[in-house]
This record gives C-alpha cells, structure tokens and sequence, in this order.
C-alpha cells in the first residue's frame, strides 16, 4: 500500500534544540484519525500476504527485526496463596538481563494432566495489576448492573484470573513497566528522544518483548498445553493482546476488550511506536488473528462502532478462510470498563474453543479477593534482584546486543543480511520499489495508481538520446535546472550534450510539490494527553525522508517506463544525497550509476525528532552505511561521506570523505 491522504497539518518546529535550518513537519493522520481498514482482498492467499506485510511492520516497528536473543528466563516462583479451588504463587523472570517481568500466576487446584493457559496483561488502571477501584466507583458499577458482587466491582483484575483459573486455566497476568512490581523504570520515562527513534527503541516494543517472554514463561511450565494459549486484556491490555497475535503465533484464542476500533487508537506512549501504523490500524492488527478464535468487547468509548463496523470488517478476513463464526464482537452499554458483563462473554468464549464443561453462558462465582500487599512480588527474602536496570542501562544493553547481533548477521549470512535490511527499509519508508506499469503520467506531474499526491516533474531530452536516463535530485528541484535567466545550467547542459536526458522532479516539500498552510508551532500530532512523543507522528505518518524516498521511487519507475529507456542514474547533492542513496538501494539493479555528495550526513547527530532528516529505524541498521550494502549492482560514489560500517566487500561503492561538486559527480558519471 502505498497511499498519501489528505494533509491535516503542516507544521514548523521552532524547538531551540532544532538545527540552523527550520524544519517542516506534516501529519496526515493520528491517533484519532487513523488509515482506514478496507477489508478488500478477493482471495485467502492476497490476505496471507498482507498478514505477512502486517508482521514485519510490527517487528521493524518494535525493534524486533531481528528478534533478540531469548536470554535464559532465570524464572523465581515463590510463595502459596492458597484459595478454594487454585493457589496463587509470585513470580519474576528476566525478559533481558538486569530487566524483570513480574506478576502473579494462578494455578487452578486437582487437574491432572496438560491446562489450558491464559496469559493476562492490564490496561492503565491505578497500580495495574494491584488496582483497586475507589468507593464511589465500586457503587457506581454496582448500581449501573457492570458488576454483581463488591468484591469484582473492587477488584476486577483479580476477578478475572479467580474464575478463569475456578475454569481450569493457568492464568499468568504481569506487570506493565512502571506499574505495581516493576519499578525501576518509570512508566512513559525514558524511550523518546531522538536517539530512541533512530535506534526503534520503544516502551511499546519492550512492553511487547516483555509479552512475548511472559509466553515463554507460560509454555516453559510442565502443566500447560502449548496448543491451548489464550491472550486476554483490556484497554492498553487489549492492546498488547493483539498485537502479540500479530507475531507469534502460539496464541489459540485471544480476548481483546474496550481496544479494537477505527477511532482511538491507544493514548499512552506504550502503545504507540514510529512505523506502527502506516497505512494500517487496530481493526487490521486484529483480523491477523483469522482463522483462529477472536473475541472482542467494546464500550461506550472509542469502540462504540464495534458491531456495525470493526466486527463486519473482521468477519470479512473470516470468511475467507471458511469461519466467520470464529470472531465474535459485542458492545456493551457502560463506560470504558472490563466489567463483570464483559468477562462473563470472554469466559464462555473460551469455554466454547478450550473444551472447558462449564455451562453456557459461563457465569463468574464470587471469590475471596487477596489483600494487595499479599500480591506484590518482592519481599524481604525474595527482594528486587540488584542488577535491575533502569532505562539508560537497558538502552544500553539493546543497543549494544542489537549492534552485535546484525554484525554477526552481516559476518555470517550475507542473503539473511540483505533480506534482513531490505525488510526494514520498506517498512522505515513504508514503500517499495513500484512497477513501471503503477506509474500515470498527467502533463508535468506522475502519480501512482490509486490514492497518491501528484509528483510534480520536469524532463529535458537530448538531441541525440543514446538511452541513458539522469533523475536530478536537488533541494531547488525543477528551478535548478535553469539559471536565473531560464537557460539550462551549465551541469545539466554538460549531460544534454553526453546524450543524457534528465528527469528531475520536485521532491516532498520542494518546488511545487508543497502544501499550503505552514502554521509556526509544534506539531500537535507529536503530543497526545500532555505526552510529548514523536512517536505519535511518526506511529502514523510516514517521516518527510521516507516521503521523498517513496517520490524518488515513483520517478525510477517512470524512466523505466519510457521505452526508449536502457540505463537510469542518479544525481543527489545536499539534503536530498540520504534519500537517494535509500531509493537506490531498494531500486537495485534498475540504477545503473549513483553520485551523491552527502556533505558529513553520516556524522551528523539528529538530535530532535522532528527533524527533517529524522528516519526511524536508521541508526538501528547501521546509518546509511549500513544500507549501502544493498547498492551491490552498478556504481555508486557517497562523497562527504566516511566508510564507517560500509564494509569491504562491496565492489560496487566507492566512498571519499570529501564532498565533491555537482559538477565533479557529473564527470564521475561520465567515465566510460
């Protein structure tokens, strides 16, 4: 897909902390205003492809293109909670070295043989796991019939694991980083400033990584059956429920509650990460879950239109695979909630696909709620393990694993390694190289087939055209290749006279190819509910790099469609050099020679989000050294450019430190 909706906002950052230049921001969606789901796929395998699509995106997203190395759990259960029918025992594990997950595990009492499990994450309630609901709201869902008795109205965290496990599930619901146990990274605290974005560092994906090790924790117990795993949660609960469906594929079922919907999308920065949901939002995440059993809940909030919208569209996928009775989806009349009424529709959906021999509708039974303190993980003879990490440290040990990681990757796999940095790229820039046939041309602009901002263009042809086609890239796009009394410059006339013809269009932000309306504040799209977080623009919208990328690729595929056409080039000075080089790289072989000046971009340090030369995921892969390994076809020159990580073994790029001028790049071209 690859789509540019409507402009709501363009925006100049006047941060102190930005460079000399300002820099223009645009945000074509947010969180309320997500890409719209269109369930328009005509067979099972167009879907399949897409779910795949859908997969990625998450991982390169969450920083989890590659997955990182599975360290040993180093799983502590300790203590008895001992209830009627199951016993509740403390845990905590390490999901990464020096970062622990903790929680509670119910274990239901007298089953023999392999459990269904239920993995549990919460929503943003007062102390998470250890919520307790004040007086008044106690009262109000009593009265308002959501709950029937005081003690799940007060607590029903615990109500839901008390009956799942009464059910005969293993039920094992973990901390959220910063609420209950875990404690030393505060939550919404330390994963948003440039660096982070650069490197795909996220509460969001280390809340996911944190999921993903809870299912280890889950399947590594002797009394679970791996083929029975539930996910359930509510709220921001909901939202790590559906995506960890998009990725791992041990879930059999999952509940998500109050979270699957076309409106909001999720307000806190633990559910929000750059790259997330280009093009795509929650209603689309959850369908991945099909074929398997999915049940929904929805409120009187921003899921409001489950039935008549979500669910439909879901049902769709569904039926594709020969069961739209595999997804259910019901909204209920009470606040944002996951209530008494709500639990009730998840229990009997899980007794109907788990085989459990409850009777149908399952109805919660009262039970003997736990003191809080009698939850919390550590105490004096099980204290908080010293190595806890806090989110400098962390940082430290992700980047520093992540960096070794795609070394040895790149040292030992070189296929993995170009498929591995060719996935990510088309997910940073949420686009790939389009087909010549995509490409319609109307006068002076191109365009893509379906929705897609006309590309303004200008093409010069030579008097004798021997098939060589230049895309002259220059932050003046079309108007350089005049001079202030209209002539061609005197560059672009040396290539006219070597029988080039030159295509140079007016990237993103450049020429005519600029909207109007440039307001003088910080973008709104980057703050949300008080949260400054560039993660909430760039979780929607693609960067203003990744934009003129995705213009480039539009321009290639246009000279490939020319007949006439036997080899393309491309020509980059200034801010636009990086881009080049990224278009080139998922261009491949349809490029034939590249100059680019890249002017010291390599060691620049982006230090604020917003900048314009701001791609997410970049450092994470290794700069544009790193990318430059997929420009292995043809002849490519980076000057102003240091080696850095480019490696040796690339024949095909040459790299000087110096910049070099237009017209020196031209003359590089030039060589036989």
């Amino acid at each position: 897909m690859n789509k540019r909706p409507l402009i709501l906002l363009i925006a100049l950052c006047t941060s102190l902390a930005a460079s000399a230049d300002d820099q223009l921001l645009v945000a074509s969606h947010d969180i309320d205003h997500p890409t719209i789901f269109q369930p328009d796929f005509a067979n099972q395998a167009q879907w399949l492809a897409r779910a795949e699509e859908l997969r990625k995106q998450v991982l390169v997203a969450e920083g989890l293109w590659p997955m990182p190395p599975r360290t040993p759990l180093n799983a502590v259960i300790h203590d008895e909670i001992d209830r009627d029918t199951y016993i509740i025992k403390k845990v905590f594990f390490a999901s990464y070295p020096g970062h622990y997950v903790s929680g509670n595990l119910y274990l239901p009492k007298g089953r023999s043989g392999k459990l269904p499990a239920v993995l549990s994450p919460h929503g943003h309630w007062t102390n998470g796991r250890l919520y307790e609901a004040p007086p008044n709201i106690v009262q109000q869902q009593l009265a308002e019939g959501g709950e029937m008795a005081e003690a799940g109205a007060r607590y029903p965290l615990q109500a839901r694991c008390a009956m799942l496990a009464r059910m005969g599930c293993v039920v094992f619901q973990y901390d959220m980083v910063g609420y209950a146990d875990s404690k030393p990274i505060e939550h919404r605290i330390g994963f948003t400033d440039a660096e982070a974005i650069l490197r795909l560092q996220s509460f969001m994906g280390l809340q996911t990584w944190n999921s993903l090790r809870a299912l280890d924790f889950l399947t590594s117990l002797p009394q679970v059956d791996s083929q029975r795993i539930a996910v359930t949660g509510a709220s921001g609960g909901g939202t790590q429920t559906f995506i960890l469906g998009v990725i791992d594929d041990r879930p059999a079922a999952e509940f998500p509650a109050v979270m699957v919907g076309e409106a909001m999308q999720g307000g806190c920065i633990c559910e929000n990460a750059p790259l997330l949901r280009i093009n795509t939002n929650n209603v689309e995440f959850a369908a991945t879950f099909a074929p398997k059993p999915l049940g929904m809940s929805a409120a009187n909030d921003w899921t409001r239109d489950m039935e008549t919208d979500a669910l439909p569209k879901i049902r769709t996928i569904y039926s594709l695979f020969g069961v739209p009775q595999n997804v259910i989806g019901k909204h209920f009349n009470f606040e944002h909630n996951y209530n008494q009424i709500s639990r009730e529709m998840m229990y009997t959906f899980l007794n109907e696909h788990f085989h459990l021999g409850w009777p149908s509708p399952v109805k919660e039974v009262p039970f003997n709620p736990v003191p809080l303190s009698e939850l919390s993980v550590y105490d004096h003879e099980h204290p908080r393990p010293a190595d806890a990490s806090d989110s400098k440290a962390l940082r430290q040990y992700m980047t520093r694993t992540s960096d070794e990681q795609i070394a040895a990757i790149r040292r030992d796999d070189p296929k993995q390694y170009q498929m591995l940095l060719t996935t990510a790229l088309q997910v940073m820039v949420a686009d790939h190289m389009p087909k010549p046939a995509d490409i319609i041309v109307d006068h002076q602009t191109l365009k893509r087939s379906g929705a897609h901002q006309p590309l303004p263009f200008k093409r010069l042809i030579p008097k004798e055209d021997h098939g060589d086609v230049l895309i002259w890239v220059d932050p003046a796009g079309r108007s350089s290749l005049f001079d202030r009394f209209g002539h061609v410059d005197a560059d672009a006339q040396r290539l006219l006279d070597s029988g080039f013809a030159i295509i140079c269009p007016d990237l993103f932000l450049t020429g005519e190819n600029r909207p109007q309306g440039v307001a003088t504040t910080m973008p709104s799209a980057t703050i949300y509910a008080n949260q400054n977080y560039a993660g909430f623009l760039y979780n929607f919208n693609r960067s203003i790099m990744a934009e003129r990328v995705d213009d480039l690729l539009t321009t290639i595929a246009f000279a490939q469609s020319d007949q006439h056409t036997k080899r393309i080039h491309l020509l980059a000075t200034g801010d636009f050099a990086p881009a080049t080089v990224l278009a080139k790289a998922l261009a491949g072989a349809t490029i034939d020679r590249t100059a680019v000046d890249l002017n010291g971009f390599d060691r620049r340090r982006i230090m604020v989000p917003t900048d314009q030369q701001m791609l997410p995921g970049l450092l994470k892969y290794g700069g544009l050294g790193g990318f430059a390994a997929l420009c292995d076809s043809g002849r490519t020159m980076l000057a102003g450019f240091d080696a850095g990580n480019l490696g040796a073994d690339n024949q095909h790029v040459t790299t000087q430190k110096n910049s070099m001028s237009r017209r020196e790049l031209i003359e590089y071209l030039l060589q036989p």
